[in-house]
């Protein structure tokens, strides 16, 4: 178990537990530093740094993942101690969870005509005040029967190469590292080996002023976690990591604190925050 997590969903987008449950189950733990990091939305932050106040031992970072497209599918980069007040970020926020929502529908009616039909309604239910997201779509499928874990229907159906997969608008991943540097954050690579060619990827958005890659997260074996600390010694980069929990499935997901990353990730990123305006 570490003591350090950097990357964590809550409601406020597609994660089970409320910000506050997050924060109160990783000082349960033990961890001494954690970052809120919702799909496409800072709704989580302000709550999970009130709840954090009942926990002094425990640091929260303000974060974000926002999810980009290549023409080889998704790209997610992560933003830390982000202004998450910034205009120009709420202006692009909400256009991507608009097109999120006409995203789903889109995926609905593919559903259907593949013989699963789901509800608008529900998918909306599930997701409550939070940003629509594909995992509110596996839930709704996994009522339906169709599907017997959350990740049979990313793998089967709603992945980027899935029948059911649908297009929405979105950034390319250097306008997004950009944006979060005009933010005053600090912009990391998620799940670098989910891109297509990882070395590329992180060559080109180290120009562009990427500053670390997750290097410790779910799945990753000991020989992958020695490539991602290669290749971020090679560009410079902080080697960071997360469980990347939403608390969908205790059976397939890695657990808050599950990702062994080490304290110094954590470190490097508080002394860098430090040095931004």
């Amino acid at each position: 178990m570490s003591s350090v997590d950097l990357h964590i969903h809550s409601t406020a987008s597609d994660g089970k537990l409320s910000p506050a449950e997050v924060v109160r189950k990783s000082a349960e733990a033990g961890l001494t530093v954690i970052a809120i990091t919702d799909h496409d939305t800072v709704n989580g932050i302000t709550p999970a740094l009130e709840a954090a106040k009942a926990f002094p031992r425990l640091k929260v970072i303000p974060g974000i993942e926002i999810s980009t497209d290549t023409d080889k599918g998704e790209v997610h980069v992560l933003g830390y101690f982000i202004d998450y007040t910034h205009p120009e970020l709420q202006v692009a926020l909400q256009r991507m969870r608009n097109s999120r929502k006409e995203r789903a529908q889109k995926m609905i009616a593919k559903l259907k005509k593949l013989g699963l039909p789901i509800e608008w309604a529900r998918v909306q239910e599930i997701a409550g005040s939070g940003t629509v997201g594909r995992p509110h779509i596996a839930q709704a499928m996994l009522e339906k029967g169709y599907i017997s874990t959350i990740k049979e229907a990313f793998t089967r159906y709603i992945s980027w190469s899935g029948p059911a997969y649908a297009e929405r608008t979105k950034m390319s991943p250097a306008e997004i590292v950009s944006l979060i540097l005009r933010v005053n954050g600090v912009p990391v690579l998620a799940h670098p080996l989910t891109a297509a060619n990882p070395e590329v990827m992180i060559a080109e958005l180290k120009e562009h002023g990427l500053v670390g890659i997750e290097v410790y997260y779910d799945g990753c074996t000991a020989e992958e976690i020695n490539r991602l600390l290669g290749l971020a010694d090679k560009y410079g980069l902080i080697a960071t990591g997360g469980s990347d929990y939403h608390g969908l499935d205790a059976n397939t997901e890695t657990m808050i604190g599950g990702s062994n990353v080490p304290i110094e990730a954590a470190e490097r990123l508080f002394a860098l925050a430090k040095q931004r305006p």
